[in-house]
């Protein structure tokens, strides 16, 4: 594993982010400019990257991205770039949860015993997880969810500290229920925590192949339940509107 080449990627938020990395080290690592056009950025990106440290695309062995939950186009920008070096290059699949990455971000300074991620999830709700700091890291002790941040947050442990780009949404909610907001320079996903959790992962084996990959959504996306519901109407018929 020491000798691995990794990608890094993190396309899950309105900031990206992306990083190169050996088994042991992250070599260089960069968010991705702009918000939400990651489509436009991601490769440019990594292959400037990627020539900085002389690597040649095929030469990767590993990718670690993030899997979700988050932007559903981002996700699956990041599982198509995944799967493209996997089946091009023989690349090995490491899918870190999204939400896991961001806690780490709360790791900098004084880590808060308990830490809430949000991401913004429209309609009111928002995708959120809570972790508990123990030994060096963030464990999971709410499992990522779709809800209203009121509830979620009040069923979070105490004293808790909340970060995530859905702050920008939500920061009413997480005021009143009395747990301190992070910083907006703690919101973004890092390459560096998708490296050390996806290092974990690979080290026990947790690959993903594949045809497998598949982005955790956690909500189906927006267009596909539109979609269903038009395909409803349409079968349901012409209504008295359209019948003129």
């Amino acid at each position: 594993m020491d000798s691995a080449r990794i990608l890094l990627m993190d396309t899950s938020g309105k900031t990206g982010a992306v990083g190169l990395a050996t088994g042991t080290e992250v070599l260089t690592a960069t968010h991705l400019p702009g918000v939400m056009r990651h489509a436009a950025e991601l490769l440019p990106t990594i292959e400037t990257l990627l020539r900085g440290v002389n690597w040649a695309p095929d030469s990767l062995t590993d990718v670690f991205l993030t899997i979700g939950p988050g932007s559903f186009t981002g996700l699956r920008l990041g599982v198509s770039v995944a799967r493209t070096l996997a089946w091009s290059a023989g690349a090995r699949i490491v899918a870190v949860p999204t939400l896991d990455v961001l806690a780490r971000n709360a790791l900098a300074e004084n880590p808060p015993p308990h830490v809430a991620v949000v991401l913004d999830a429209k309609r009111g709700q928002a995708f959120m997880a809570c972790f508990e700091h123990r030994q060096g890291q963030y464990v999971t002790v709410l499992d990522a969810c779709l809800d209203e941040p009121r509830a979620f947050l009040a069923r979070c442990p105490r004293p808790l500290a909340v970060l995530g780009e859905g702050l920008a949404v939500h920061g009413p909610a997480v005021a009143e229920s009395g747990a301190v907001m992070l910083p907006p320079e703690r919101w973004p996903g890092r390459a560096e925590h998708v490296f050390a959790l996806g290092i974990q992962q690979a080290r026990a084996g947790g690959y993903t192949p594949p045809g497998d990959l598949v982005p955790r959504y956690i909500r189906r996306p927006e267009m596909e339940e539109r979609w269903e519901k038009r395909q409803a109407q349409l079968q349901a018929g012409p209504t008295g509107e359209h019948s003129h």
